[in-house]
Protein backbone atom coordinates (compact mmCIF):
# COMPACT_ATOMS: atom_id res chain seq x y z
CA UNK A 1 0.00 0.00 0.00
CA UNK A 2 1.43 3.37 -1.00
CA UNK A 3 0.74 6.55 0.94
CA UNK A 4 -1.61 9.12 -0.53
CA UNK A 5 -0.38 12.70 -0.71
CA UNK A 6 2.25 14.38 1.47
CA UNK A 7 3.07 12.45 4.62
CA UNK A 8 2.69 14.25 7.95
CA UNK A 9 5.15 13.57 10.78
CA UNK A 10 4.34 10.36 12.64
CA UNK A 11 2.60 10.77 15.99
CA UNK A 12 2.13 8.57 19.06
CA UNK A 13 5.44 6.80 18.52
CA UNK A 14 4.68 5.73 14.97
CA UNK A 15 3.34 2.25 14.06
CA UNK A 16 4.82 0.61 17.16
CA UNK A 17 3.29 3.22 19.48
CA UNK A 18 -0.06 2.96 17.70
CA UNK A 19 -0.06 -0.84 18.07
CA UNK A 20 0.80 -0.52 21.76
CA UNK A 21 -1.98 2.01 22.37
CA UNK A 22 -4.55 -0.23 20.66
CA UNK A 23 -3.78 -2.77 23.39
CA UNK A 24 -3.01 -0.50 26.34
CA UNK A 25 -6.06 1.78 26.07
CA UNK A 26 -8.66 -1.02 26.32
CA UNK A 27 -6.55 -2.76 28.98
CA UNK A 28 -6.43 0.46 31.03
CA UNK A 29 -10.18 0.93 30.71
CA UNK A 30 -10.89 -2.59 31.96
CA UNK A 31 -8.37 -2.19 34.77
CA UNK A 32 -10.18 0.95 35.94
CA UNK A 33 -13.58 -0.74 35.76
CA UNK A 34 -12.32 -3.69 37.81
CA UNK A 35 -10.49 -1.47 40.30
CA UNK A 36 -13.54 0.71 40.95
CA UNK A 37 -15.63 -2.25 42.09
CA UNK A 38 -12.89 -4.03 44.00
CA UNK A 39 -12.43 -3.75 47.75
CA UNK A 40 -9.05 -1.97 47.77
CA UNK A 41 -9.92 0.17 44.69
CA UNK A 42 -6.22 0.49 43.90
CA UNK A 43 -5.33 2.55 40.84
CA UNK A 44 -1.83 1.05 40.75
CA UNK A 45 -1.34 -2.68 40.96
CA UNK A 46 -3.33 -5.59 39.51
CA UNK A 47 -7.02 -6.10 40.34
CA UNK A 48 -7.83 -8.81 42.89
CA UNK A 49 -9.11 -11.13 40.13
CA UNK A 50 -9.47 -11.13 36.37
CA UNK A 51 -12.91 -11.68 34.83
CA UNK A 52 -13.68 -14.87 32.93
CA UNK A 53 -14.60 -14.59 29.25
CA UNK A 54 -18.21 -15.32 30.15
CA UNK A 55 -18.24 -12.17 32.27
CA UNK A 56 -17.06 -10.09 29.31
CA UNK A 57 -18.94 -11.48 26.35
CA UNK A 58 -22.72 -11.09 26.31
CA UNK A 59 -24.88 -11.08 23.13
CA UNK A 60 -27.46 -9.15 25.14
CA UNK A 61 -24.92 -6.42 25.89
CA UNK A 62 -23.97 -6.21 22.21
CA UNK A 63 -27.62 -5.93 21.16
CA UNK A 64 -28.17 -3.27 23.81
CA UNK A 65 -25.19 -1.27 22.53
CA UNK A 66 -26.32 -1.56 18.90
CA UNK A 67 -29.84 -0.48 19.87
CA UNK A 68 -28.37 2.55 21.66
CA UNK A 69 -26.29 3.50 18.62
CA UNK A 70 -29.35 2.99 16.40
CA UNK A 71 -31.45 5.28 18.59
CA UNK A 72 -28.82 8.02 18.55
CA UNK A 73 -28.37 7.66 14.77
CA UNK A 74 -32.13 8.06 14.30
CA UNK A 75 -32.13 11.19 16.48
CA UNK A 76 -29.17 12.51 14.45
CA UNK A 77 -31.30 12.26 11.30
CA UNK A 78 -34.22 14.22 12.74
CA UNK A 79 -34.72 17.77 11.40
CA UNK A 80 -32.14 20.06 12.99
CA UNK A 81 -32.73 23.53 14.41
CA UNK A 82 -29.71 24.66 12.40
CA UNK A 83 -27.33 23.41 9.71
CA UNK A 84 -23.80 24.71 10.32
CA UNK A 85 -20.88 24.84 7.93
CA UNK A 86 -17.56 23.32 8.94
CA UNK A 87 -14.20 24.95 8.31
CA UNK A 88 -12.83 25.08 4.77
CA UNK A 89 -11.35 21.80 3.52
CA UNK A 90 -8.38 21.24 1.22
CA UNK A 91 -10.62 21.40 -1.85
CA UNK A 92 -12.11 24.73 -0.59
CA UNK A 93 -15.48 23.09 0.17
CA UNK A 94 -17.30 23.28 3.49
CA UNK A 95 -19.40 20.41 4.81
CA UNK A 96 -22.80 20.88 6.42
CA UNK A 97 -23.54 19.52 9.90
CA UNK A 98 -26.87 19.22 11.76
CA UNK A 99 -26.92 21.06 15.08
CA UNK A 100 -29.42 18.93 16.97
CA UNK A 101 -27.34 17.23 19.67
CA UNK A 102 -29.09 18.97 22.56
CA UNK A 103 -32.40 18.07 20.96
CA UNK A 104 -31.26 14.43 20.92
CA UNK A 105 -30.31 14.69 24.62
CA UNK A 106 -33.76 16.01 25.54
CA UNK A 107 -35.56 13.29 23.55
CA UNK A 108 -33.31 10.64 25.09
CA UNK A 109 -34.02 12.00 28.58
CA UNK A 110 -37.77 11.87 27.92
CA UNK A 111 -37.56 8.29 26.65
CA UNK A 112 -35.50 7.23 29.68
CA UNK A 113 -37.93 8.98 32.04
CA UNK A 114 -40.90 7.21 30.49
CA UNK A 115 -39.07 3.90 30.63
CA UNK A 116 -38.11 4.26 34.30
CA UNK A 117 -41.63 5.38 35.20
CA UNK A 118 -42.98 2.28 33.43
CA UNK A 119 -40.71 0.02 35.48
CA UNK A 120 -37.58 -0.21 33.33
CA UNK A 121 -34.87 -1.58 35.65
CA UNK A 122 -32.22 0.95 34.67
CA UNK A 123 -30.22 0.20 37.80
CA UNK A 124 -29.52 -3.27 36.41
CA UNK A 125 -27.30 -1.59 33.83
CA UNK A 126 -24.59 -1.39 36.49
CA UNK A 127 -24.26 -5.19 36.43
CA UNK A 128 -23.56 -5.07 32.69
CA UNK A 129 -20.77 -2.50 32.60
CA UNK A 130 -18.04 -5.05 31.87
CA UNK A 131 -19.84 -6.79 28.96
CA UNK A 132 -21.03 -3.43 27.62
CA UNK A 133 -17.46 -2.09 27.70
CA UNK A 134 -16.27 -5.26 25.95
CA UNK A 135 -18.98 -4.87 23.28
CA UNK A 136 -18.06 -1.20 22.79
CA UNK A 137 -14.38 -2.10 22.41
CA UNK A 138 -15.17 -4.84 19.90
CA UNK A 139 -17.43 -2.44 17.99
CA UNK A 140 -14.65 0.18 17.92
CA UNK A 141 -12.16 -2.33 16.46
CA UNK A 142 -14.57 -3.55 13.77
CA UNK A 143 -15.74 -0.01 13.00
CA UNK A 144 -12.14 1.18 12.61
CA UNK A 145 -11.37 -1.62 10.18
CA UNK A 146 -14.48 -0.82 8.11
CA UNK A 147 -13.55 2.87 8.05
CA UNK A 148 -10.07 1.95 6.81
CA UNK A 149 -11.50 -0.20 4.01
CA UNK A 150 -13.89 2.60 3.03
CA UNK A 151 -10.99 5.08 2.90
CA UNK A 152 -9.05 2.87 0.46
CA UNK A 153 -11.39 3.94 -2.34
CA UNK A 154 -11.71 7.55 -1.19
CA UNK A 155 -10.04 10.31 -3.24
CA UNK A 156 -6.81 11.80 -1.89
CA UNK A 157 -8.54 15.14 -1.29
CA UNK A 158 -10.63 13.72 1.57
CA UNK A 159 -7.82 11.97 3.43
CA UNK A 160 -6.57 13.17 6.80
CA UNK A 161 -3.07 14.70 7.03
CA UNK A 162 -1.66 11.96 9.25
CA UNK A 163 -3.51 8.72 8.62
CA UNK A 164 -2.41 7.87 5.09
CA UNK A 165 1.15 6.62 5.62
CA UNK A 166 0.65 3.22 4.06
CA UNK A 167 1.27 1.42 7.34
CA UNK A 168 -1.80 -0.70 8.11
CA UNK A 169 -1.75 -0.51 11.93
CA UNK A 170 -0.87 3.18 12.11
CA UNK A 171 -3.48 4.20 9.55
CA UNK A 172 -6.22 2.15 11.22
CA UNK A 173 -5.33 3.73 14.57
CA UNK A 174 -5.17 7.34 13.37
CA UNK A 175 -7.77 7.11 10.61
CA UNK A 176 -7.23 7.62 6.87
CA UNK A 177 -10.30 9.63 5.98
CA UNK A 178 -10.90 13.02 7.56
CA UNK A 179 -14.70 13.13 7.37
CA UNK A 180 -16.04 9.67 6.44
CA UNK A 181 -19.66 9.95 5.34
CA UNK A 182 -22.46 8.00 3.76
CA UNK A 183 -24.68 10.57 2.08
CA UNK A 184 -25.07 13.31 4.71
CA UNK A 185 -24.39 11.07 7.73
CA UNK A 186 -20.99 12.05 9.10
CA UNK A 187 -19.63 9.18 11.23
CA UNK A 188 -16.97 11.16 13.07
CA UNK A 189 -19.20 14.10 13.91
CA UNK A 190 -21.93 11.71 15.07
CA UNK A 191 -19.62 9.77 17.38
CA UNK A 192 -17.77 12.82 18.70
CA UNK A 193 -20.42 14.04 21.15
CA UNK A 194 -23.56 11.94 20.99
CA UNK A 195 -23.54 8.22 21.83
CA UNK A 196 -20.58 8.31 24.21
CA UNK A 197 -21.42 11.46 26.17
CA UNK A 198 -25.07 10.54 26.54
CA UNK A 199 -24.16 6.98 27.54
CA UNK A 200 -21.91 8.51 30.21
CA UNK A 201 -24.79 10.35 31.90
CA UNK A 202 -27.06 7.32 31.42
CA UNK A 203 -24.55 5.11 33.24
CA UNK A 204 -24.27 7.75 35.98
CA UNK A 205 -28.05 7.72 36.36
CA UNK A 206 -28.12 3.92 36.51
CA UNK A 207 -25.49 4.00 39.27
CA UNK A 208 -27.54 6.60 41.18
CA UNK A 209 -30.65 4.43 40.94
CA UNK A 210 -28.76 1.34 42.01
CA UNK A 211 -27.41 3.22 45.04
CA UNK A 212 -30.98 4.19 45.93
CA UNK A 213 -31.99 0.52 45.70
CA UNK A 214 -29.12 -0.57 47.95
CA UNK A 215 -29.17 2.23 50.55
CA UNK A 216 -32.64 3.74 50.40
CA UNK A 217 -31.58 6.99 48.72
CA UNK A 218 -28.67 8.32 46.66
CA UNK A 219 -25.88 9.99 48.59
CA UNK A 220 -25.23 13.71 48.33
CA UNK A 221 -21.90 12.95 46.66
CA UNK A 222 -23.65 10.83 44.02
CA UNK A 223 -26.15 13.62 43.34
CA UNK A 224 -23.31 16.11 42.86
CA UNK A 225 -21.38 13.82 40.49
CA UNK A 226 -24.50 13.28 38.40
CA UNK A 227 -25.38 16.97 38.37
CA UNK A 228 -21.92 18.29 37.54
CA UNK A 229 -21.31 15.76 34.79
CA UNK A 230 -24.78 16.26 33.31
CA UNK A 231 -24.00 19.99 33.17
CA UNK A 232 -20.79 19.25 31.25
CA UNK A 233 -22.57 16.99 28.75
CA UNK A 234 -25.47 19.39 28.35
CA UNK A 235 -23.01 22.23 27.74
CA UNK A 236 -21.15 20.24 25.10
CA UNK A 237 -24.36 19.44 23.21
CA UNK A 238 -25.84 22.94 23.60
CA UNK A 239 -22.66 24.39 22.10
CA UNK A 240 -22.32 21.49 19.64
CA UNK A 241 -21.37 23.78 16.78
CA UNK A 242 -18.12 24.63 18.56
CA UNK A 243 -16.83 21.09 17.98
CA UNK A 244 -16.53 21.90 14.27
CA UNK A 245 -13.41 23.99 14.96
CA UNK A 246 -11.65 21.41 17.15
CA UNK A 247 -8.64 19.33 16.13
CA UNK A 248 -10.71 16.15 16.20
CA UNK A 249 -12.90 17.42 13.37
CA UNK A 250 -10.50 19.60 11.39
CA UNK A 251 -7.27 17.57 11.56
CA UNK A 252 -7.56 14.02 12.86
CA UNK A 253 -8.80 11.17 10.71
CA UNK A 254 -11.51 8.90 12.03
CA UNK A 255 -9.88 5.68 13.12
CA UNK A 256 -9.51 3.56 16.23
CA UNK A 257 -8.17 6.44 18.33
CA UNK A 258 -11.36 8.48 18.09
CA UNK A 259 -13.78 5.57 17.64
CA UNK A 260 -12.61 3.82 20.80
CA UNK A 261 -12.38 7.10 22.69
CA UNK A 262 -15.90 8.17 21.72
CA UNK A 263 -17.71 4.84 22.05
CA UNK A 264 -15.85 3.10 24.90
CA UNK A 265 -13.37 5.27 26.80
CA UNK A 266 -15.71 8.20 27.45
CA UNK A 267 -18.76 6.40 28.87
CA UNK A 268 -16.90 3.76 30.86
CA UNK A 269 -14.00 5.76 32.30
CA UNK A 270 -15.65 9.16 32.69
CA UNK A 271 -18.28 7.49 34.91
CA UNK A 272 -15.61 6.20 37.29
CA UNK A 273 -16.51 8.66 40.07
CA UNK A 274 -20.09 7.40 40.18
CA UNK A 275 -18.88 3.79 39.97
CA UNK A 276 -16.52 4.37 42.88
CA UNK A 277 -19.26 5.95 44.99
CA UNK A 278 -21.56 2.97 44.45
CA UNK A 279 -19.00 0.49 45.74
CA UNK A 280 -17.24 2.81 48.20
CA UNK A 281 -19.76 5.21 49.81
CA UNK A 282 -18.40 8.59 50.89
CA UNK A 283 -20.02 10.88 53.44
CA UNK A 284 -20.32 14.53 52.46
CA UNK A 285 -21.60 17.29 54.72
CA UNK A 286 -23.71 20.14 53.37
CA UNK A 287 -21.13 22.94 53.97
CA UNK A 288 -18.49 21.02 52.03
CA UNK A 289 -21.03 20.27 49.29
CA UNK A 290 -21.80 23.98 48.98
CA UNK A 291 -18.09 24.78 48.74
CA UNK A 292 -17.70 22.14 46.03
CA UNK A 293 -20.64 23.66 44.14
CA UNK A 294 -19.03 27.10 44.35
CA UNK A 295 -15.70 25.80 43.05
CA UNK A 296 -17.49 23.97 40.25
CA UNK A 297 -19.42 27.12 39.29
CA UNK A 298 -16.22 29.16 39.08
CA UNK A 299 -14.50 26.43 37.09
CA UNK A 300 -17.46 26.11 34.73
CA UNK A 301 -17.51 29.86 34.12
CA UNK A 302 -13.80 29.86 33.21
CA UNK A 303 -14.25 26.74 31.08
CA UNK A 304 -17.20 28.15 29.14
CA UNK A 305 -15.67 31.59 28.59
CA UNK A 306 -12.34 30.14 27.43
CA UNK A 307 -13.96 27.68 25.04
CA UNK A 308 -16.29 30.31 23.61
CA UNK A 309 -13.37 32.67 22.95
CA UNK A 310 -11.32 29.87 21.40
CA UNK A 311 -14.17 28.91 19.08
CA UNK A 312 -14.79 32.54 18.09
CA UNK A 313 -11.12 33.07 17.28
CA UNK A 314 -10.88 29.90 15.19
CA UNK A 315 -13.89 30.95 13.12
CA UNK A 316 -12.81 34.57 12.75
CA UNK A 317 -9.46 35.76 14.18
CA UNK A 318 -10.47 39.34 13.38
CA UNK A 319 -13.59 39.26 15.53
CA UNK A 320 -13.46 42.38 17.78
CA UNK A 321 -14.25 40.33 20.89
CA UNK A 322 -11.03 38.30 20.53
CA UNK A 323 -8.83 40.56 18.36
CA UNK A 324 -6.57 41.55 21.22
CA UNK A 325 -4.80 44.74 21.73
CA UNK A 326 -5.23 47.24 18.91
CA UNK A 327 -3.91 50.39 20.68
CA UNK A 328 -1.23 50.77 23.35
CA UNK A 329 -2.45 54.19 24.52
CA UNK A 330 -5.09 52.91 27.00
CA UNK A 331 -2.44 50.63 28.54
CA UNK A 332 0.12 53.41 29.15
CA UNK A 333 -0.81 53.60 32.84
CA UNK A 334 -0.03 49.95 33.62
CA UNK A 335 3.09 49.93 31.43
CA UNK A 336 4.38 53.09 33.07
CA UNK A 337 3.81 51.91 36.62
CA UNK A 338 5.29 48.48 35.92
CA UNK A 339 8.52 50.10 34.72
CA UNK A 340 8.42 52.64 37.57
CA UNK A 341 7.97 50.03 40.31
CA UNK A 342 10.64 47.69 38.93
CA UNK A 343 13.07 50.59 38.73
CA UNK A 344 12.09 51.84 42.19
CA UNK A 345 12.64 48.38 43.64
CA UNK A 346 16.13 48.21 42.08
CA UNK A 347 17.02 51.56 43.67
CA UNK A 348 15.64 50.41 47.04
CA UNK A 349 17.75 47.28 46.74
CA UNK A 350 20.95 49.29 46.41
CA UNK A 351 20.00 51.69 49.20
CA UNK A 352 19.23 48.85 51.63
CA UNK A 353 22.41 47.01 50.71
CA UNK A 354 24.50 50.08 51.53
CA UNK A 355 22.58 50.78 54.73
CA UNK A 356 22.28 47.28 56.22
CA UNK A 357 25.16 45.38 54.58
CA UNK A 358 25.36 41.74 55.73
CA UNK A 359 21.98 41.89 57.44
CA UNK A 360 20.39 42.73 54.09
CA UNK A 361 22.02 39.68 52.47
CA UNK A 362 20.54 37.49 55.22
CA UNK A 363 17.14 39.07 54.69
CA UNK A 364 17.29 38.40 50.93
CA UNK A 365 18.10 34.74 51.59
CA UNK A 366 14.93 34.45 53.70
CA UNK A 367 12.82 36.56 51.31
CA UNK A 368 14.16 35.67 47.83
CA UNK A 369 11.41 37.30 45.74
CA UNK A 370 11.36 41.06 45.24
CA UNK A 371 7.84 41.90 44.03
CA UNK A 372 5.87 38.85 42.76
CA UNK A 373 6.44 35.56 44.63
CA UNK A 374 8.02 32.79 42.49
CA UNK A 375 8.24 35.15 39.49
CA UNK A 376 10.40 38.20 40.37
Amino acid sequence: MTPQGPQAPLEFGGPLGAAALMVLLPATMFHLLLAARSGPARLLGPPPSLPALAELWSPRALLLLLAWLGLQAALYLLPARKMAKGLELKDKSRLLYPINGFQALVVTALLVSVGVSAGLPLGALTDMLLPLAFAATLTAFIFSLLLYVKALVAPASVLAPGGNTGNLIYDIFLGRELNPRICSFDFKYFCELRPGLMAWVLINLALLLREAELRGSPSLAMWLVNGFQLLYVGDALWYEEAVLTTMDITHDGFGFMLAFGDLAWVPFTYSLQAQFLLYHPQSLELPMALLICLINAVGYYIFRRANSQKNTFRKNPSDPSVAGVSHLLPYFYILYFTALLVHREARDEQQCLRKYGRAWHEYCQRVPYRIVPYIY
